[in-house]
């Protein structure tokens, strides 16, 4: 049995994504900056697209931008946003994706900004008063506070940061890699002035990916050399890519009753059958809260695992696909910088779980099995 249990870190392409792509690989093939029939053509359906998404986040279709994925527009919105507005300290935490957590580090080293970061409880929930405090010692500050975190699961109250911001003047950015498509992101109800999203998270494909940014706050682009999407992003645009993360997106949000009901009974008798199976188990941040996390990410710490990679291994001689971290990397210095964040033990080794609307219960009895052997 070949089982995939590793959604967190990219997605199976739905069918129906790629039947919506599929004439834009064969057929439509005109530039979209062209003029002629084919060209506008194409132009057409990338604003389709666009108007598809900005639908389904409730906001204009000016405010959304499409880019090669989440790194990208992370990269884009942190750079120009304090270049332009002038900003000279930034707040986060220290479990943001390294999209995040790197880019802002670059800055501070190259001396354009100060970085501030939120204290998180042993769970990494963020201190809410904390952010305030540090909100109202630096008035006009970059906040970057990701929606859910892609190892732990922890979600964030956007409403509550977004209110925060507003108070003092902040840009509020989040990464919403992990959400976008299987939350529900009405951003009309939210102070927030930007966020980030990647189809591959969503069952659509690899190498496209999506940032809002609100109308008030402009930014100039990072990639020059065209007036593609509207001059903030030079370069002829993915248009099959394009038109398979609205399709993808599309689909997540029409089924994502169904979809979520599924994803909770997955990680509910994943919790259940490693109560049952193992010693010790316990769970990493809140991801074992069914109403605090993401509804795919279960992150597990099994006591007594020596070699957390050997493991690894054995399980995808198994035919299991699943990620890992632990606090302290065999043989290395270096491991989950989350993990780290909140203090894990050494010897525990961690598993990262996290499921699709593909899986099946019969794949989750393997994996236990197949686990249970592996460690014996």
């Amino acid at each position: 049995m070949r089982v995939y249990l590793d959604n967190a870190a990219t997605t199976p392409l739905d069918e129906r994504v790629f039947e919506a792509m599929k004439p834009y690989l064969l057929e439509h093939f005109g530039n979209p900056s062209s003029i002629h029939s084919h060209g506008r053509a194409v132009r057409s359906a990338i604003e389709k697209a666009r108007r598809q998404v900005a639908d389904i986040l409730n906001v204009a279709p000016s405010e959304i931008f499409f880019t090669s994925g989440g790194t990208e527009a992370d990269n884009t919105i942190i750079n120009n946003s304090i270049s332009i507005y002038g900003i000279k300290h930034a707040i986060t935490s220290k479990i943001e994706h390294h999209a995040v957590l790197h880019t802002l580090e670059h800055l501070e080293r190259a001396g354009k900004v100060e970085l501030h970061f939120v204290e998180l409880d042993g769970a990494g929930q963020i201190n809410y008063d904390h952010l305030a405090i540090l909100l109202k010692l630096h008035e006009n500050a970059f906040v970057s506070l990701m929606h859910g975190n892609n190892e732990i699961g922890n979600i964030i109250d956007l409403e509550r940061v977004g209110e925060l911001c507003n108070e003092h003047n902040a840009f509020f950015h989040s990464d919403t890699v992990q959400t976008l498509g299987h939350h529900d992101l009405d951003l009309s109800k939210i102070k927030i002035h930007s966020i980030v999203g990647s189809a591959h998270k969503f069952h659509g494909p690899k190498g496209i990916g999506m940032m809002y940014i609100n109308t008030d706050k402009q930014i100039p682009p990072m990639l020059i050399g065209g007036g593609q999407e509207r001059n903030m992003r030079g370069g002829t645009e993915n248009v099959p890519g394009i038109i398979g993360l609205a399709k993808a997106l599309e689909l997540g949000y029409a089924e994502i009753v169904e979809n979520q009901a599924k994803l909770l009974d997955f990680k509910q008798y994943t919790i259940e059958k490693f109560r049952e199976n193992f010693d010790g188990v316990s769970f990493n941040g809140l991801s074992a809260d069914l109403d605090n996390s993401l509804h795919k990410v279960l992150s597990i710490a099994i006591p007594g695992i020596e070699d957390n990679d050997m493991l690894l291994f054995n399980l995808d001689i198994n035919g299991i696909s699943i990620s890992g971290g632990s606090a302290c990397a065999s043989g290395t210095n270096i491991g989950s910088h989350v993990l780290e964040a909140l203090n894990m033990e050494e010897n525990l080794g961690t598993l990262r779980v996290s499921f699709s609307k593909y899986n099946t219960k019969a794949e989750i009895d393997y994996f236990i099995e197949k686990l249970s052997e592996a460690i014996g």
